[in-house]
C-alpha cells in the first residue's frame, strides 16, 4: 500500500475579502452625543454569509446598533455586530518622507545633543581651572611663609588662570543661552506636529453581518448606533442696520468620535437620552397648626424682600452648561449637507437667518446699573424656537460684542440688548426720612430717589435721543403696610407705573442736554408692624 507524500505549506498571499465600506450619510447629534446613521450597498449570494463591513468609529456603543437590509428579494438580518481590533502602530517613515517640521525637529535634537556634550567639557574645564586657582594659591600662601618670594611668576599664573576661567565662563554661558533657546523652540515645534500631524487610531472597530438571503442580487443596508464625543450648542449673530434686524442661528458643533462626518445630514436635537424618564418620588409633607402666642397676636412680623420678576419659560442658563429647550424637546435641521471633522474643534455649521423690523429703545435702571443700553425688540420669525445661547452683535461700525439670547418660542417677542452707550451718564441719590403719628401710632417712611441723566454729544449732533428710565417701587402683600406714590412731590410724575412697581419715564435728551427726575413714595405701616 503506498502513501501519497504530505502536501508542501502554501505560499500563495491571503485571499481574505476586502472590508466593504460603511460611510456616515446622516448624523442626529445630541446634547452630549451623536445618533450615527450609515448606508451601503450590498451584493448578496443566496444563503447565509458573513459580511465584514468599516471601518467605523471604535466608540460606538454596541447595544445601540441596528441593522436593517431593504431588497427585491427576501433578506434578513440574523446577527450584527462590532469587532474591535489593536492595529500597533507602523513603523516611523524614512528619512525623504518626512514633513519639513519632523526635519526641524531631528535638527534641534541633534544640536541639542551636541551642545549637552560642549556644555559638559566646559564644565569639568572650569572645575580644573577652579582646582588650579586654588592650588597656586595655596603654593603662593606657602612660598611667601617660607621667605621665597617669586612675584612676577605668581601674578603671571594668576593672570593666565583668571583668563582662561573668564573665557571658558562666557562661553559656558552661551551655550546655556543657545540650550534655553533650542528647548523653547523644540516645545513649539511638538506642539505644532502633534496639532498637525495626528497619528492614526489603535483601536479600529468593524461591523461583522451575518445575512441570510432567498436568492442572490442587490440589497440596502442602513446601520445605526449611538456615539459619545460629540456634542452642539446654538449660536447666533445679529445685524442691526438701522430699523430692520438680521438673526443668523447657527451651531457649534464638536466631535472627537474618531472618524470625520463628510457630507452629512445633519440634524440638532436637544432630547437627552441618557436621562431616566421615571417620575420623581413623592415624599410626605406634614401640615400642623398651632395657636399664636399674645404677642404674635399684636404685632405683625414683615420683611423687606427682593424678588426677580419672572414670567412663563425656563430658567435661565449661565454659561454653555446644556441647551435650554423650554422643557420640550427641539429638532433643528441643516438646510445643506455639511462636513464636520473629528478634530474635537468647534465648527459652525449654519441653520437660518431672517431679517425683520426692529425697535431701539436706549433704557436705564440706575438702581441695578448706571450705564444706559440698547435694547433691540423685534419679533422671532425664524420658523423654529430660538433656543438660549451667545449671541455676536453687530451694528454700523462693525462687531461691538457678545450678548446671550434667551429662550424664544417661534413668533414670540425677543429683546437683545446692544451693549452700553459711552455718550451718557446716570447718577442715582436716594435718601430716607422716618415719621411716627402719636395719636394714630403709624410710622410713615419717606423715600426720595433723584436721578441725574446727562448726555455728551459729539460735535455735529443735532437730533434729540430718547431714554427710558425705570425705577422700583415696593409692592405691599399685606394690609398693614401701605404704599403710595406721591405724585405731587415728583419731577416729574412717572409716565407709567406697572402693577410690579416698576415706575417709569420717557426722557427727551437734547445733544449736551441734562434732566433730573425726581421720585418720591411713603410706606406706612400701622403700630403694631415690626421688621419695617
Amino acid at each position: 500500500m503506498s502513501t501519497a507524500p504530505p502536501a508542501p505549506p502554501s505560499t500563495a498571499p491571503s485571499t481574505a475579502p476586502k472590508p466593504i465600506a460603511l460611510p456616515v450619510t446622516a448624523v442626529t447629534c445630541l446634547e452630549d452625543r451623536a445618533h450615527i446613521e450609515r448606508t451601503a450597498a450590498l451584493d448578496l449570494a443566496a444563503g447565509v454569509q458573513r459580511l465584514r463591513l468599516g471601518p467605523v468609529s471604535a466608540l460606538a456603543v454596541d447595544r445601540t446598533l441596528h441593522a436593517e437590509l431593504t431588497a427585491d428579494h427576501p433578506a434578513t438580518v440574523l446577527d450584527v455586530r462590532i469587532v474591535r481590533s489593536w492595529t500597533p502602530r507602523g513603523p516611523l517613515p524614512s528619512t525623504d518622507d518626512d514633513s519639513a517640521l519632523r526635519h526641524r525637529v531631528h535638527a534641534i535634537e541633534e544640536e541639542r545633543l551636541t551642545l549637552e556634550q560642549r556644555r559638559d567639557r566646559l564644565r569639568s574645564r572650569l572645575d580644573l581651572l577652579g582646582r588650579l586657582a586654588a592650588d597656586l594659591l595655596r603654593e603662593i600662601g606657602e612660598g611667601a611663609g617660607s621667605g621665597e618670594c617669586d612675584g612676577p611668576r605668581w601674578a603671571r599664573e594668576l593672570d593666565r588662570v583668571d583668563a582662561e576661567r573668564d573665557t571658558y565662563g562666557e562661553e559656558l554661558r552661551a551655550v546655556e543661552a543657545r540650550l534655553a533657546a533650542l528647548a523653547a523652540e523644540l516645545g513649539e515645534n511638538e506642539r505644532a506636529m502633534e496639532l498637525s500631524e495626528q497619528e492614526p487610531a489603535e483601536l479600529v472597530g468593524h461591523v461583522e453581518l451575518t445575512v441570510e438571503a432567498a436568492a442572490a442580487g442587490p440589497a440596502r443596508l442602513c446601520l445605526s448606533h449611538l456615539t459619545p464625543c460629540a456634542l452642539w450648542r446654538p449660536a447666533y449673530r445679529a445685524v442691526l442696520d438701522g430699523d430692520s434686524l438680521t438673526l443668523e442661528t447657527e451651531a457649534m458643533v464638536w466631535q472627537r468620535t474618531g472618524e470625520d462626518w463628510s457630507g452629512v445630514r445633519l440634524t440638532l436635537s436637544t432630547a437627552r437620552s441618557a436621562v431616566a424618564t421615571d417620575p420623581p418620588r413623592l415624599a410626605e409633607d406634614r401640615l400642623t397648626l398651632k395657636d399664636r402666642s399674645a404677642a404674635e397676636r399684636r404685632t405683625v412680623d414683615v420683611e423687606l424682600r427682593e424678588e426677580e420678576i419672572g414670567d412663563l419659560g425656563p430658567a435661565p442658563v449661565l454659561g454653555l452648561p446644556g441647551v435650554d429647550d423650554g422643557g420640550e424637546a427641539r429638532v433643528l435641521s441643516a438646510p445643506a449637507p455639511v462636513s464636520v471633522p473629528g478634530d474635537g474643534r468647534a465648527h459652525r455649521v449654519p441653520l437660518s437667518v431672517f431679517t425683520t423690523g426692529a425697535r431701539s429703545e436706549y433704557a436705564c435702571s440706575p438702581e441695578l446699573s448706571p450705564l444706559v443700553t440698547q435694547v433691540v425688540r423685534f419679533d422671532n420669525r425664524s420658523g423654529h424656537a430660538l433656543l438660549a445661547g451667545p449671541v455676536d452683535l453687530v451694528r454700523d461700525s462693525g462687531f461691538s460684542g457678545r450678548g446671550t439670547l434667551d429662550f424664544a418660542a417661534p413668533g414670540a417677542p425677543v429683546e437683545l440688548a446692544f451693549g452700553s452707550r459711552d455718550d451718557h451718564r446716570v447718577v442715582r441719590e436716594a435718601e430716607e426720612s422716618r415719621d411716627s403719628a402719636g395719636i394714630t401710632q403709624r410710622t410713615v417712611v419717606t423715600r426720595t430717589v433723584r436721578l441725574h441723566l446727562s448726555r455728551f454729544s459729539a460735535p455735529g449732533e443735532h437730533d434729540e435721543r430718547l431714554v427710558v428710565l425705570r425705577e422700583r417701587i415696593p409692592v405691599s402683600e399685606v394690609s398693614a403696610v401701605e404704599v403710595r406714590l406721591r405724585e405731587e412731590a415728583c419731577s416729574p410724575a412717572p409716565d407709567l407705573v406697572d402693577a410690579e412697581g416698576i415706575a417709569r419715564w420717557d426722557v427727551t435728551l437734547p445733544p449736551g442736554g441734562r434732566r433730573t427726575v425726581t421720585l418720591v413714595y411713603e410706606l406706612s405701616a400701622k403700630g403694631r408692624v415690626v421688621g419695617l
